[in-house]
Formats: C-alpha cells, structure tokens, sequence
C-alpha cells in the first residue's frame, strides 16, 4: 500500500510524527510525505521533522505566503503533479488547512480515495477560512475518523448516510503525541520574575486581522501581566500585525520566539494555564490538565466547555479577567483523559486503513 500524506501547517507535522510512526510497524506500507510550505519559517516547519524523528518529506513544494485563494490554486496544481507522478493508493490529509483542501481537491479529481484525520469538526462560523475547509474536505473523503463522538454525530447531522464514505470515532491523534513526547519535553530557561506563569498564543486571522479585536486582546493581557506572568511566543503574523496596528505589547509580558514542539510541551506541563486561539492548543492543556482561556467566540472542541476546563471569552477584555479569576479560584486536579481515546487513536486509525485497503 502507498499512502501520500499533505501537510503544511505547524500541528500537521506531529499529527503526522504520530501516524508514520505507526505506519512503519508495517512492513507493507510506504508513505510518502509532502510539504507544501504553507508554513515556511524554519522556526515553524523544519525543526518539528528533527524533534519529532521522522523522515524529511520527499516533496517540499515551497508554497507559502500568498492570499488563501492563490495559496490554495498553487497547492492543487503542485500536488496534482505529485499525485500523479506517485499514483497512490490513498492520500492522508489533516484537520482544516489550505494544504488540507487542496489535497483533498488534487485527489478528488484523479479519483484517489481520500482519509481525513480530524473529520467532524465544527465550529458553525463560515466566517473562518477552517471550517470551509473542513466541510468541503469531509464531503470528497473516502474514510472519514472522528476525534471524538460529537464530530460523529456532525457528520451524521450533515447526511452521512447518503455519501460514499465510512466514518469511525478513533480518537483524538493529538493526545497520542502529547502522550509519547510528554517525557521528552525540551526545558527553556525563560528568565522570568516567577515560575507562576500562563501561556499565551494569538495567531487565528479572526484576532490578527482586526485591529480591534487585536487590541482589546492585547488590553486584557497588560492587565492580566501585573497579576501574573505571561509566557507569549510570538507568532510572526501576529508581531507584523501589532507593528501595523501600532499595539504595544506590555514589557511585562515574556515575548519569545516560536518554539519547536517539545518546548511548547514543557511550557504547557510547566504553565498555570493557557490563553489562546489556537485549537490545537485546547486540546493539548487538556492533555496536561490545565485550565483553558479560549480567545474566540467559538470552538470546535465543545466537549471541553462542557467539561468547564476551556471557557470561550472571544476578545473581550471584561470576559477574559473574569475567566482568568474563575480559573484561579478552582483547584487544579487531573482530567479525564478517556475523552479523546486515551492515546490509542493512531492504532485504531491505521488498522482501519490497513482493513479497509484489503477490501479494495
């Protein structure tokens, strides 16, 4: 069997660490991995193929930087010529990216089956670029596999029952890395003025595009940085969008760079809490159990609202330093980690695979 994955974009490239590793317990099983570059900073693209121990992608097609609509034709045409070159028998797309949609619109059209990790996903904004991606990507797949029993129940309210598909809840891949490479967590020395600190992450266009939005964000943590120390690696989006907008961040916030996987690790096993936009993210303090400030008016993840560990602020100042006090006020204590798979998603994921090509 041979399987091309596509990936592009930062969380892509440990959901897929965690993949390959179990696809090369078989023998029998070839991937092929390419990298379209939506993310092209090294910080963010080629370090995680070192931390991570897997092979460097066979395709580097360097497409990054350019609006969604370009990035996305320069993706489709690029890999149409890849995919026919390899002629698979599978390709293996994550979550919700450009590089995700134009994967899945390459194969579509040379009739290759397609397997969406991270199927089911739903925010109910159209307004974000990822949820578009994801509706169309779910709709063209061949095997469809679930983080979680609500992506299912998505996908079934969308007419399931009447596509060429075949949907499993495997899982949640993510809680598999966090899992093996929890251990392997890489220090920082951030010289800070406490080891009481809470991470922080903007980078969703839904912040970074509005100026507004922007600063009533960046508002909040000014005040938040005199209560406590925040940890904030710097997205590069989001410091070019601070310059244009002429927003200041507070010299009491730790800005640093972005950092490779296992540094992210140890500052969350290491941090209070998170604030972010990132959905990602979420998951991974869950993970680790810690509380979540959830920087969007949304999330896919509506499990963990559920549960009271992530509360949705969007960028409201007033509800980002009540929920930064609420979360303050509850004792830490281990979550259920059964609610994403317990870390076997990739064993499942991939003996379906493994079932479903015998079919064939």
């Amino acid at each position: 069997m041979k399987i091309v994955t596509i990936i592009g974009a930062r969380p892509q490239f440990i959901k897929a660490a965690v993949i390959s590793r179990e696809f090369a317990q078989y023998g029998d099983i070839e991937e092929i991995i390419v990298h379209t570059g939506q993310h092209y900073d090294s910080n963010m693209s080629d370090i995680f193929f070192e931390e991570m121990s897997i092979a460097m992608p066979k395709y580097h097609l360097g497409i990054g930087g350019y609006s969604q609509g370009s990035m996305t034709g320069k993706m489709i045409e690029k890999l149409e010529e890849v995919l026919t070159t390899e002629d698979p028998d599978y390709i293996l797309v994550y979550g919700d990216t450009n590089s995700t949609l134009a994967g899945a619109i390459a194969a579509t059209k040379l009739h290759i089956p397609i397997i969406h990790i991270e199927a089911g996903l739903r925010s109910f904004n159209m307004n974000m670029p990822e949820e578009v991606n994801r509706i169309l990507t779910d709709r063209v797949s061949s095997l469809l596999f679930c983080p979680t029993q609500e992506a299912y129940k998505n996908l079934e309210a969308e007419g399931l029952e009447h596509w060429k598909s075949k949907a499993f809840v495997s899982g949640d891949v993510m809680q598999d890395g966090a899992f093996f490479y929890g251990n392997k967590a890489k220090p920082l020395d951030l010289d800070m003025r406490s080891d009481d600190f809470a991470l922080c992450t903007v980078h969703r266009a839904e912040n970074t595009n509005s100026e507004a939005r922007l600063r009533e964000i960046f508002a909040a943590l000014t005040l938040l940085s005199k209560k406590c120390q925040i940890v904030l690696p710097l997205h590069p989006r989001t410091k070019a969008q601070l310059a244009d907008f002429c927003i200041d961040i507070p010299e009491s916030v730790k800005v640093i760079e972005p950092v490779g996987y296992l540094h992210m690790i140890w500052l969350i096993k290491n941090c209070s809490f998170v604030i972010t936009d990132s959905g990602g993210l979420q998951k991974e303090a869950f993970f680790f159990s810690k509380y979540c400030i959830t920087l969007r008016d949304e999330t896919e993840w509506v499990e963990l609202v559920s549960e009271g560990v992530n509360i949705l602020t969007g960028a409201s100042r007033a509800k980002i330093l009540d929920t930064y006090e609420h979360f303050r006020a509850k004792p830490p204590a281990p979550f259920d980690q059964s609610l994403y798979g317990g870390g076997l998603a990739s064993q499942k994921i991939v003996q379906t695979i493994i079932k479903d090509f015998e079919t064939i």
